[in-house]
């Protein structure tokens, strides 16, 4: 019976689990300048990133953000539009 009620709470936790974002802008401190444009599920990606949309990632890295090391985001990002990647996507979040 224990089991199967730990089973139950398990599923529900995974069903409840809110959905892991496309790319991610990591901040230094609340309202700081961005340090790192993420890959959504990095696990490099700190405690303050944020999900952002695709066209958000490219204008922060076109604006000088520094792409993570690790996941590469970047490289991940060269088939976005053209007018995305020359910073024409709007203001950061």
């Amino acid at each position: 019976m224990d089991a199967e009620r730990r089973e139950e709470e398990f599923q529900r936790g995974i069903e409840a689990r809110p959905l892991e974002q496309d790319r991610l802008i990591e901040r230094r401190l609340p309202g700081r300048d961005a340090v790192y444009v993420h890959v959504g599920g990095c696990w490099n990606a700190g405690k303050r990133s944020k999900g952002v949309t695709q066209e958000q990632a490219l204008h922060a890295l076109a604006e000088g953000v520094e792409p993570c090391p690790q996941c590469e985001p970047d490289n991940a990002l060269e088939a976005a539009p053209p007018r995305c990647r020359q910073g024409g996507c709007g203001p950061l979040p």
